[in-house]
């Protein structure tokens, strides 16, 4: 086969795990080749060079040969040649060290100490029996 769609090609590699992750990519301008962005039914050649935009790091692959139909890990060094510049690891291993920079306050799921001091806040007043009186007799 001479030529592929970029949104199948990009399932078959084993790029994305679903061909629909791999055409919302392409529909959201994190897939181009040769440094233009492409809409999924573009068709790719052998030897052209398409980025993909992973936050926080952009991917480069050489086609090998074009696709269509999902391939086993094992064949995936004949499919594509990575030509990922270095500096995108570097990137990549920054924001791995780094953790969760980005996240900001009171956004996502609580950390352990947040629930702890979610806990620690509600419990006593909610479920503590410490206070309870007797004096009131309720059967009267």
């Amino acid at each position: 086969m001479e030529t592929a769609r970029i949104d199948k090609w990009l399932w078959a590699a084993r790029i994305f795990k679903t061909r629909s992750i791999a055409a919302d990519a392409c529909k959201n301008s994190r897939v181009s080749i040769n440094g233009v962005s492409v809409k999924p039914s573009r068709p790719l050649k052998v030897g052209e060079v398409v980025d993909v935009k992973k936050s926080p790091v952009t991917y480069s692959f050489r086609v090998l040969k074009c696709i269509e139909q999902r391939v086993g890990a094992k064949l995936v060094p004949e499919v594509y040649e990575n030509v990922t510049d270095p500096k995108q690891y570097e990137i990549l291993e920054m924001s791995r060290i780094s953790g969760f920079v980005n996240r900001a306050r009171g956004t996502g799921r609580p950390t352990k100490k947040d629930r702890r001091a979610l806990e620690s806040f509600v419990e006593p007043a909610m479920f503590g029996f410490d206070d309870y009186d007797d004096e009131f007799d309720f059967d009267d």
